[in-house]
């Protein structure tokens, strides 16, 4: 044994967030930082990770064994910081920059090749930051700009999507263009050993390249994006820090940027925005024939016509039934019932109308007309598909999260938005309840509501190509998110996101915590500190003015037994 060396640990038991001094062996001599070992931890043997050299004076027990590579040692002050920023072991983070299967061998990588000038030639060169792009605009041509500016660099292109099957595709697209790509968690040691380009969905946030030359991400305001999972931590806001720490350049594209994705900074368009978005009708159901079913008339003929052309799926109906309850309109003059302070719809409980923060019930009436026939509007996907077969007579595919991806489709598809994932293109989109969009109980309801019309648009094509159309359904016609989305500049929407997440002092410009579970009163009530707490639903909101002091304060608090979730944003 080498009494002369010592090494730091982390166990993966993430109940236990501190480090332990271990003394290197002969047979662990070669072990590095980051990597992975197995030590005896309080007469157990357990997995850890080696995050720094100890003094050799303070160590009692030896290293077990060197169990293969872990995350570069460069990458380990990154992962500290994630898992304080939020609230998390360090081994949550280690364990996700970690391969799924023993590694101890890393292969050579290529140098990174130049392009050929035909492929260079469609490259799109853009300035890094925040890009607003067209939702239409295929990312490959900024994709290929990035990685020639890179080129030169030490390190890897690191490109994130949304989604695997996205990822998968890239991937091949990139390799008839000349370039090396490591793909997935599959081939983490082709990251490990500094591939050229890594692409990947909200993991590849994590690639264990020990050098970034720059990043790319797609959508970079996805829900894909965010954790849902404690941690909940997302990939734009990592990369950010990342690049930060390493001089990279970063590309941010988004249809519509969130406040907290513009992080109080500005943003640049690439391309033919406006024109990139596609064209949409609108319906205003307060206008339809009461005896119309789930699709309006118009809709209808839009989804017969459709039917008649070569697309292979031809119809897309979309519900994506957000927030809770049902929203409930006149049977008169077709308005919704909304609540007078927050402007939520209302639903009916215990005879009362009620938005779902209680704020003002009241008597079941229509404030547009005095009305007292309200009906509810709100149908499941199911229910959807049986009714839109029946107004078409023809078969309908259900698509959700949980369709598996072997099953074919029939030329009319109606789900979630898994159809998104699923369709590749179509003739004619139908956005069945677009209220359930914009009056969704959360701050980001109107940015929801004009991407689901962008993905949409990826679908039919934009307004530029004249091929397709995307139609939606609603009860507030006069919205201004409906108007950006049909002229195709939502600036607008945009900077009065902005200002709003300001004076509410939401992400960037103030941080939140979610507090559950059965520990969480004892856990709120230990907070003190510039930390407003406030009782919300089956838990606690902690809001801080920054996420370093929002970091601070939570790290200072014992954690208390029983079952806790904190969820930072």
């Amino acid at each position: 044994m080498d009494t002369t060396r010592a090494v730091r640990i982390v166990t993966e038991v993430g109940a236990v967030d501190r480090a332990f001094d271990y003394l290197v062996t002969d047979a662990t001599s070669h072990v590095g930082l980051g990597d992975r070992v197995r030590v005896d931890f309080n007469h157990r043997s357990v997995r850890g990770w080696v995050i720094a050299y100890a003094d050799a004076a303070q160590a009692v027990k030896p290293l077990g064994r060197w169990l293969g590579y872990g995350p570069p040692g460069e990458m380990l002050d990154l992962l500290a910081w994630a898992g304080e920023r939020w609230y998390a072991p360090l081994a949550r983070f280690l364990a996700a920059a970690s391969p799924p299967v023993r590694v101890t061998e890393l292969p050579v990588p290529p140098a990174p090749a130049a392009l050929d000038a035909a492929v260079l030639a469609g490259a799109l060169d853009v300035e890094p930051g925040v890009v607003v792009v067209a939702p239409t605009l295929d990312p490959l041509p900024l994709v290929l700009g990035a990685y020639e500016k890179c080129r030169t660099r030490e390190g890897s292109l690191l490109v994130l999507v949304p989604t695997e099957a996205w990822a998968r595709r890239l991937r091949g697209r990139l390799e008839q263009r000349g370039c090396a790509v490591a793909f997935g968690p599959r081939e983490w040691d082709r990251a490990r050993a500094g591939w050229p380009v890594v692409v990947g969905a909200r993991g590849a946030a994590l690639a264990a390249s020990p050098r970034v030359a720059g990043a790319v991400v797609v959508d970079a305001d996805d829900d894909a994006f965010r954790s849902t999972a404690t941690p909940t931590w997302d990939a734009a806001t990592l990369l950010r820090e990342r690049c930060r720490r390493e001089g990279a350049p970063l590309w941010l594209t988004s249809m519509m940027p969130s406040p907290e994705l513009l992080d109080g900074g500005a943003w640049h368009s690439a391309g033919d925005v406006e024109g990139g978005w596609p064209e949409t009708a609108v319906l205003d159901r307060r206008l339809s024939d009461p005896h119309d079913g789930a699709l309006a008339r118009e809709a209808l003929d839009a989804a017969h016509a459709a039917l008649e052309g070569p697309d292979e799926v031809a119809v897309v109906v979309v519900l994506q039934r957000l927030g809770t309850g049902r929203l409930v309109a006149c049977r008169r003059c077709g308005e919704l019932a909304r609540c007078e302070i927050c402007f939520q719809g209302e639903r009916e409980v215990a005879g009362k109308l009620v938005c779902s923060d209680s704020h003002a019930p009241r008597e079941i009436f229509c404030r547009a007309c005095g009305a007292t026939n309200l009906r509810r509007v709100g149908l499941g996907v199911t229910t959807l598909a049986r009714d839109v077969a029946a107004q078409l007579g023809h078969p309908v595919s259900e698509v959700t999260a949980a369709t598996a991806p072997e099953v074919a489709l029939e030329r009319v598809v109606v789900g979630t938005e898994a159809v998104f994932t699923r369709v590749r293109r179509c003739a004619v989109v139908i956005v069945a309840d677009f209220d359930q969009y914009l009056l969704a109980p959360r701050a980001s309801a109107r940015r929801a509501a004009a991407v689901v019309v962008g993905k949409a648009g990826r679908l039919v094509g934009s307004r530029r190509d004249g091929r397709g159309t995307v139609i939606v359904q609603t009860r507030r016609g006069e919205d201004p998110v409906i108007a950006a989305v049909r002229s195709g500049d939502v600036s607008g929407l945009v900077n009065e996101d902005v200002v709003t997440a300001r004076l509410l002092g939401l992400p960037p410009f103030g941080a939140l915590a979610e507090v559950t579970g059965d520990g969480a009163a004892d856990f709120v009530a230990q907070v003190d500190g510039d930390v407003a707490v406030a009782h919300s639903g089956d838990g606690y909101t902690l809001r801080a003015p920054d996420a370093d002091t929002l970091s601070a304060v939570l790290r200072q608090v014992e954690r208390p037994a029983g079952r806790l979730r904190v969820a930072v944003w």
